[in-house]
């Protein structure tokens, strides 16, 4: 078994900051050279080979520098969670943060951080200490499957003292873990990616409900010495408040290092809040595409069609206390979010409407910006609360030309036509209707042509007039136009013309005319001095020769 003095070191050398960990590994004759989870590591092997008594005092000494009031009793120097049979080990770090069958233990937590119960020195009024293991649980992520739990949800223990807290994590991975991690390597885009990743996940150090991920404020975290890159900040709603980090974890896959031999550490830096506190966790999880997650929901079946008829019922059933009865309802098949053509319909269990949306749609929105906000009704909508509704499934796929249904208090339904297609069918009648009218005009015009050849006027009636105004509709109609005809031996003018254009030319609105034929046109007269020497008086009007002027 290991030793209490062992353990005093051991927590001791892990609360060392990077000065005091260079000035240990000097005085022990090591190299001092390197990032703090490197000096950490050279610190617990030195610790680990059986390091001399000078050394031990020396480690005292810093630890006492470092919390001067703070005295340690050997007695209250075990850690919740190392097992005993960790003597059993062979010496290194290969084991380091699990017990002897190989499972994960708990953190390593400096003894800084075990609280006011555990230290000895100057009288002290009892304090609540937060548990280093709280029954914290985290919301159920839909685009992640739990494969195992590395470091399970541990307070971010703060000393109100100070504004600023750290603490240190480690842990290792197993052989079988990192074959499933170094197995699952994507190289098909423009960087590497692995579809299983080691995740670390903050919340809020309460128990009444799953928690959802919330960042602590002033965030840092390095992992193996390097900074992990965290969620930006979203703009802040109101102007004097604090910018906040989207709900999402962090993959940390790159930053860990693959191995069995070599543990991983994981320093992490936030300010303290007074009345609020935090946790951690780290998973090893499985990434989800929306693909899998719409084959899932798939799965789950297709929720009855008698549900929704119910429904339906229930919202068009009258009301005996209130004024206004609602005798339909009008439900439109077209996705809110794409405004195209439902194609899986689904909706939560927890929204009150019929209107459905794309499920496919829905979860590759989710998957690039995970909100599960319903775009009805603007409620949470998670994924484990979807289902497929049968009915509107039922009505898909016997109604294709149809985009909006309406339905009836017994639950049927019927098609509803949009304007567009009442204006179309209006049009198309209108156009039979003029057809047949123009048919019937041009009979009549020739009828007219053939009985008036002795005319010498033709009758014109202008229709082009368009009446778009009332004061137009409530004028007398135009007075028949009469012109004279342009030759008595043409019969073919004779006919009435008539003009069936319902609107204006934007040119002109004189009607158009037949063309004429220009053998019955004269020819052009000669010149003046031309026609002066040719001209001759008929011998019916002068009765004498012509004369030559």
């Amino acid at each position: 078994m290991l030793s209490s003095s062992w353990l005093r070191m051991y927590q001791m050398v892990m609360s060392l900051r990077v000065s005091e960990l260079q000035v240990l590994l000097g005085y022990a004759g090591r190299n001092k050279h390197g990032r703090k989870h490197e000096l950490l590591t050279k610190a617990l092997h030195l610790l680990k080979a059986g390091c001399s008594p000078a050394v031990q005092m020396k480690i005292k000494e810093l630890y006492r520098r470092r919390f001067p009031t703070k005295l340690v009793s050997p007695a209250e120097l075990a850690l919740p969670g190392v097992h005993p049979a960790a003597a059993s080990l062979p010496p290194g770090l290969t084991q380091l943060g699990f017990d002897g069958h190989g499972a994960p233990s708990s953190p390593l937590l400096p003894i800084s951080l075990l609280g006011p119960k555990h230290e000895l020195g100057l009288p002290h009024l009892p304090t609540n200490l937060h548990p280093v293991h709280p029954d914290v649980k985290l919301q159920r992520l839909p685009f992640y499957d739990v494969l195992d739990e590395l470091i399970k949800p541990t307070s971010l223990a703060s000393d109100n003292s100070q504004r600023f807290q750290e603490t240190c994590f480690a842990f290792a991975l197993t052989p079988q873990q990192v074959q499933q991690v170094s197995s699952s390597i994507d190289i098909s885009g423009t960087k590497c990616d692995f579809t299983v990743q080691v995740q670390l996940r903050f919340c809020l150090s309460e128990t009444s409900c799953p928690q959802e991920d919330h960042f602590p404020p002033n965030l840092c975290v390095k992992v193996n010495g390097k900074p992990c890159n965290l969620p930006g900040y979203l703009p802040p709603t109101k102007n004097g408040v604090e910018p906040k980090r989207p709900s999402r974890p962090i993959n940390i896959t790159s930053l860990i290092r693959l191995s069995t031999t070599v543990p991983n550490t994981i320093i992490v830096s936030w300010t303290s809040e007074i009345g609020r506190s935090y946790s951690m966790a780290v998973y090893l999880v499985k990434q989800l595409s929306s693909t899998m997650l719409l084959q899932r929901l798939r799965a789950k079946g297709i929720r009855n069609p008698d549900h929704s008829r119910a429904l339906i019922k229930e919202k068009l059933t009258a009301d005996p206390d209130s004024e206004i009865a609602t005798t339909s309802l009008r439900v439109s098949l077209l996705c809110p979010l794409g405004k195209m053509r439902l194609m899986i319909p689904c909706r939560a269990l927890t929204c009150s409407h019929l209107q459905c949306f794309d499920a496919t749609l829905y979860i590759q929105m989710n998957e690039k910006k995970p909100t599960w906000v319903c775009p009805v009704c603007d409620k949470k909508a998670p994924y484990e609360h979807l289902i497929i509704d049968g009915l509107f499934m039922e009505i898909l796929n016997s109604c294709l030309d149809c985009d909006e249904i309406q339905f009836k208090e017994d639950g049927n339904w019927a098609p509803m036509r949009s304007k567009k297609e009442v204006q179309e069918v209006s049009a198309s009648y209108n156009g039979i209707d003029g057809g047949c009218r123009t048919t019937v005009l041009e009979q009549n015009s020739q009828t007219n042509g053939n009985s008036g050849g002795n005319s010498k006027k033709v009758e014109v009636i202008d229709l082009t007039l368009d009446s778009s105004s009332e004061e137009e509709d409530d004028e007398e109609p135009p007075q028949k136009k009469s012109c004279p005809s342009l030759s008595s031996i043409s019969p073919q003018m004779d006919n009435v013309v008539l003009n069936l254009h319902r609107q204006a030319s934007p040119v002109s609105r004189t009607p158009s005319m037949p063309q004429v034929d220009t053998n019955y046109i004269p020819p052009p007269p000669p010149l003046i001095q031309d026609y002066r020497h040719y001209y001759s008086t008929p011998t019916d009007l002068s009765g004498t020769a012509p004369k030559h002027h």
